[in-house]
């Protein structure tokens, strides 16, 4: 209540004395209220710690408190003294939690091995009834497939009929290269009418091309597009994945979405996917350009130019929600931009490759982008439109911060128990408290909780009008 306000970091402590009278253990919280001018929010910071205080054993070697304050600073060192009844206790306690420990692990080893032989026996029973159908529901198997394959859209065999753990866990070696190709057959032109110019990204076995496209009928037509194409180690699990992960957005129309348009698989040559052309490419690197002081940077970008590129993100995203398509991977790194700021959404085919530091694997065999999913998709692989809501705003806050990566500092197998107890991104700087709040409901623990894309696009717009009557 007293005292200078610091005008530098400093550091403070907090004395609290041990009158050695008694055993005893309190708990103390400690709470701050951080205001800072002119702004109206108030921060509130606990600190919870546990007060560990004992009876001095020997007082005779020690001398009586007094009134002055020196004296009552006392301290105790466990080593000295004997051992109490709460120590006995506390050691007993110990040996116990270990012993039951040491049970629960059995008792999941048993169930592990229970567990695998039961898929072992219904992989046997799906193969022996796939033509005959399979009496469980169909409704919970159809649910399955649509989170889990790859294209996100429609089953990855015609007879859809296998158990949900070998979906999760072999949804890539359900479908052959073959069976792939056969799926994009129709949208398949000749190799001759593509031109390959610069190399836009690449990774360990995925490269992005600017190329030229013919026009079929009239070869003096060209227009360019983006050609998504695999070196030659790459493995046929790795063109497969790029295959059946480009066609997540394919028949959809929106202005902001970016579906394949054509692919080439012919044989003998590494396919290639080919998508409308975006001239400033990809959004994450973009926003990550802005950054640079260098001459040829891209024009400045206000937050009000920030804030409708989310806007568009919203818009396409709500149009998914609407034609129930569960994208995934909603991030900066799966859209695009023109000159004009036109935002377009696009698959997540070769992401892992060519944006390795955004996914994790967490002893599945299997990356997945963490820091973008919601608890429940990262827990118990439920994915739904409320999952894209919470990557959403994992995506805004990336907008304003212009590409930075979430969770940098969390540990990518921690990050469920960091969900879990409450802990989210801090909101970024120069982040208006109102665009912030748009963030924090979309992570909403309950999924039920966080907005509809709709309600998103809506709040978004009106913010945005908002920004615009300032300027």
């Amino acid at each position: 209540m007293q005292g200078d306000v610091p005008r530098s970091l400093s550091v403070f402590r907090v004395d609290l004395f041990c009158s050695g009278k008694m055993d005893t253990e309190v708990l103390l919280v400690m709470q701050l209220n951080v205001t800072i001018s002119p702004a109206k929010n108030i921060t509130v910071l606990n600190f919870k710690r546990r007060k560990m205080c004992y009876k001095k054993v020997e007082p005779e070697l020690k001398p009586p408190l007094s009134p002055d304050r020196n004296s009552t600073r006392i301290h105790f060192d466990p080593v000295n003294v004997a051992p109490t009844t709460s120590t006995r206790v506390f050691y007993i306690s110990v040996g116990v939690c270990c012993a039951v420990i040491f049970l629960v692990a059995i008792i999941l080893a048993v169930l592990h091995l229970h567990s695998m032989k039961r898929v072992e026996l219904d992989d046997s029973v799906s193969d022996s009834s796939s033509s005959q159908g399979l009496s469980q529901p169909s409704t919970q198997t159809t649910q399955y497939l649509r989170a889990d394959t790859p294209n996100n859209a429609t089953p990855v065999t015609s007879s859809s009929g296998y158990p949900t753990l070998r979906i999760e866990k072999n949804d890539l070696k359900s479908v052959t290269l073959q069976e792939a190709k056969v799926k994009v057959k129709d949208i398949a032109i000749s190799r001759e009418r593509v031109t390959l110019k610069d190399v836009l990204q690449e990774g360990t076995f995925g490269r992005i091309f600017h190329g030229i496209l013919v026009d079929d009928k009239d070869p003096s037509k060209e227009k360019p597009v983006f050609v998504k194409t695999v070196k030659d180690q790459a493995s046929e699990v790795q063109i497969t994945m790029m295959l059946t992960e480009s066609c997540k957005l394919r028949g959809l129309h929106h202005r902001n979405l970016l579906p394949v348009g054509h692919v080439c698989i012919e044989d003998g040559e590494k396919p290639m996917v080919l998508l409308p052309y975006m001239n400033w490419g990809n959004l994450k690197l973009f926003l990550r350009q802005c950054k640079l002081v260098e001459a040829n940077n891209p024009q400045a970008i206000s937050q009000q130019d920030l804030v409708h590129m989310a806007i568009q993100i919203a818009c396409g995203m709500s149009y998914l929600a609407r034609r129930e398509v569960i994208h995934k991977d909603l991030a900066a790194r799966n859209c695009v931009i023109d000159e004009s700021l036109q935002v377009k959404i696009t698959d997540n085919a070769l992401s892992r490759d060519l944006f390795p530091m955004d996914y994790h694997c967490l002893g599945d065999n299997e990356n997945r982008p963490v820091r973008w999913m919601s608890l429940e998709s990262l827990v118990n692989k439920e994915f739904s439109s409320a999952g894209d809501v919470w990557a959403f705003g994992v995506t805004l806050w990336e907008l304003m911060t212009l590409g930075q990566t979430p969770y940098v500092d969390i540990d990518p197998f921690e990050m469920a128990a960091y969900l879990k107890d409450g802990y989210r991104i801090a909101q970024p700087i120069n982040c208006p408290d109102e665009l912030f709040a748009v963030m924090a409901c979309c992570w909403a623990l309950d999924p039920e909780e966080r907005p509809k894309f709709q309600q998103l696009v809506q709040c978004l717009t009106e913010f945005h009008s908002a920004l615009g009557a300032y300027v």
